[in-house]
């Protein structure tokens, strides 16, 4: 047969027509400049996805299965995460991501590039090789950015919990005992964090912790109270095991008055007695431990400035202001948050939580539980993630505390808990407590109750608002003699609900 009557044949007798000589595949329609890049750029989604256009069969399905079976991989890890979310802090998952993601984006690079060579670019005209060659170029930049991004937020992430969570050399004087993933808490049912707010701000030598509050968490649960006191508390007792016992028996007295927010800062400036330096924060867990009968597990303090760079990198706070706040100064003359539901950028949420213009130190502390309020209910998981390199850059010089590194991946879960659970409030101030003279056993004894109540069951609670009835945690018969405080303990503990119309 000639090869006309061939070639007539493959029209009308739908014979296949000849192969190119040295068997390579053969094209349904040569590649335009257009369709080559679409499917290079289609290969980028669907990997196999050129080959299998250019012929290349066994090497498209190849592609595609491998793909796959990373797809499903990256699931499984994914409902992993949801079932513990924890995992994701641990420092072997970080490294694992961020080799993953390196490994991806070159991975990623050289499926485009053979992709591109796959459809044999050299079959269109030099214009259409130039423009097809200029933007696979600008493909493979763009599908690395992604994993470049995502290798160099984790490191970011990495890097920060180190910083932040490596304690200083001496800073508590005593060590952490190791975390075991079976009992992380080593058999607490309850775990104890004091959470601080210091000001060393330009006109003051040192750290004063003008914010003090314990949050005092169930395991099992996430119910937590929320226990603030005040600056102002005066003459703290230590217990025996602390260095300042011997020195201040009779109570915190330095510098004339013995206000609590000097604790840390007299503990630094006297290493000769703490037995080292940097000891404050031993100090004021001992004193505040002591204060309130509770055990303090952790602390973390947050420098005040640096805590308004913070909300600012979450997009703010909705927050129900109940009456303006004025502030800057003695005066307020720097300005004024509106009463109502307002959305308060990081300036305005620091001062919320600082000003005492027109107010005291009591009504900042009932503001300040607010903002630690807010901040749990509206700082979702969704929102760290996509603010999370302005959270870490302002994290990094405003955040430090004592929790272990090998922790984290058990507070993450802790904290999803607290988030969705009950949370009471109860803060040591007149008329309730008399700062300068306060009255110990009687804070000892609210504390216990408000803990107390925070796991009440939610039939007991029902029934004690039908009856009326309040428990008086002070009609005991230890109930203290000395030091009374002429108020009602009614109500002693309040919902942040309640308190803050969240």
């Amino acid at each position: 047969m000639s090869q006309a009557s061939r070639g007539t044949a493959d029209k009308t007798g739908g014979e296949q027509g000849p192969r190119p000589t040295g068997g390579g595949p053969r094209f349904v329609r040569p590649v335009t400049t257009g369709s080559l890049i679409g499917w290079t750029a289609l290969s980028a989604v669907i990997p196999g996805a050129a080959h299998l256009r250019a012929g290349k069969r066994k090497t498209g399905f190849v592609l595609l299965a491998v793909f796959g079976a990373a797809l499903a991989g990256l699931v499984v890890f994914g409902l992993q995460l949801t079932q513990n979310a924890g995992v994701v802090v641990r420092n072997s998952t970080l490294n694992a991501i961020m080799v993953g993601a390196a490994v991806c984006a070159l991975a990623w690079f050289a499926l485009i590039l053979f992709s591109f060579m796959a459809l044999r670019p050299s079959r269109l005209p030099r214009g259409g090789q130039v423009v097809a060659g200029i933007m696979v170029g600008v493909l493979c930049i763009a599908v690395m950015a992604p994993f470049g991004f995502t290798a160099s937020t984790v490191k970011t992430a990495n890097d920060l919990l180190d910083a932040v969570t490596a304690p200083d050399v001496g800073s508590s004087g005593v060590t952490a005992s190791p975390v075991r993933a079976e009992d992380p808490w080593n058999g607490r049912k309850r775990v104890n964090f004091l959470l601080l707010g210091g000001d060393a701000a330009g006109n003051r030598i040192g750290v004063r912790t003008d914010s003090m509050t314990v949050a005092s968490v169930d395991i099992a649960s996430g119910n937590t109270v929320l226990i603030s006191l005040p600056r102002n508390l005066q003459y703290v007792r230590f217990p025996p095991s602390s260095p300042l016992h011997k020195q201040f028996p009779n109570g915190f007295d330095a510098e004339g008055q013995g206000l609590l927010n000097s604790v840390w800062y007299y503990a630094d400036n006297n290493p000769q007695i703490m037995g080292g330096k940097n000891r404050g924060a031993q100090a004021l867990r001992d004193a505040i431990g002591y204060t309130l009968g509770l055990h303090i597990d952790y602390y973390a303090i947050v420098d005040m400035f640096g805590f308004a760079a913070l909300i600012d990198a979450v997009g703010g706070l909705k927050i129900r202001v109940e009456r303006d706040i004025k502030w800057g100064g003695h005066y307020g003359t720097a300005g004024t948050i509106k009463a109502g539901y307002r959305q308060l950028d990081g300036e305005q949420v620091l001062w919320y939580g600082r000003s005492r213009v027109d107010s005291d130190d009591y009504s900042r502390m009932a503001r300040q539980r607010c903002v630690i309020g807010a901040m749990a209910q509206q700082i979702t998981p969704a929102t760290f993630l996509a603010n999370f390199t302005k959270i870490a850059a302002a994290a990094r010089h405003m955040f430090r505390t004592d929790i272990p590194r090998d922790l984290l991946e058990h507070l993450v879960p802790l904290g999803l808990k607290v988030k969705a659970a009950k949370i009471t409030s109860l803060q040591f101030v007149p008329p309730l407590i008399y700062t300068g003279d306060p009255d110990w056993k009687k804070i000892r004894t609210l504390t216990t109750q408000a803990i107390k109540d925070s796991m009440a069951d939610t039939e007991t609670v029902a029934a004690d608002a039908t009856s009326g009835a309040t428990p008086d945690p002070t009609k005991t018969k230890d109930k203290p003699k000395a030091h009374s405080t002429p108020t009602s303990n009614k109500d002693a503990a309040k919902s942040l609900d309640d308190l803050c119309g969240f």
